[in-house]
């Protein structure tokens, strides 16, 4: 039997992107006839930004960005309608923008406790979806019991700063890779794939790891006989 696939991804929890990315990932995924193990990798898009933001999403783009409001008016509504093709639906009125140094910490302390898919979910549904607060120790905590997680032990972990060295050694190898923007995929350890792409490219890296698997697994089977 064939190792899974391993897939590496790099997202932040206020990335559209990602979010649409993920549900594009979910579909290749539902076709693949194979194993997969996914682990999500920290990146903050935006590491200046207050934990409590005074503005809207508007206002935070056309500040971080420079860009007209006109402009990132169109262009929330554009990504609301592409995030809608995939079942999500995103409400930028009520979205909170943040500093999301915690949330990686929490996902990291997620991992660990092997709920890591279930709480980068609830965290982007949070945000997107339902207004939520992603960077306030308390807010976390209550989104971590609602995967299982136990929410005084993730103010202890919040507060002590467990997983922060975790968060910028992935920061640090996502620099090393050259990954500039996220959701950023690495699969089987060889194929990168940037961007929220179609699940039909998700689906030919995939496809490609697992021959790629067992033609090593073939190769190494044949040096031992």
């Amino acid at each position: 039997m064939s190792a899974p696939v391993s897939v590496h991804v790099w997202s932040d929890v206020i990335c559209p992107w990602c979010f649409i990315g993920k549900r594009r990932f979910e579909r290749a995924l539902a076709d693949f006839d194979g194993e997969v193990t996914v682990e999500y990798h920290s990146f903050e898009l935006a590491p200046d930004t207050p934990v409590d933001f005074d503005g809207s999403e508007v206002d935070f783009l056309v500040d971080h960005k420079g860009m007209p409001r006109a402009q990132v008016e169109q262009m929330l509504a554009q990504v609301t309608e592409l995030a809608a093709a995939e079942g999500l639906a995103f409400d930028f009125s009520t979205s909170k923008q943040t500093k999301t140094l915690k949330a990686h910490e929490l996902l990291h302390h997620a991992k660990a406790k092997g709920v890591q898919p279930e709480l980068v979910e609830r965290l982007f549904a949070a945000h997107f979806e339902q207004g939520g607060h992603v960077g306030r120790d308390d807010a976390l905590a209550a989104l971590a019991a609602d995967v299982g997680l136990d929410a005084d032990e993730v103010r202890t972990v919040l507060a002590a700063g467990t997983y922060r060295d975790a968060v910028q050694a992935d920061i640090a190898t996502a620099r090393q890779l050259g990954i500039r923007g996220v959701p950023f995929y690495v699969i089987g350890e060889k194929y990168g794939i940037s961007g929220a792409q179609s699940p039909e490219v998700f689906a030919e890296a995939l496809r490609r790891a697992a021959a790629d698997q067992a033609a090593d697994a073939e190769a190494a089977s044949a040096v031992t006989a």
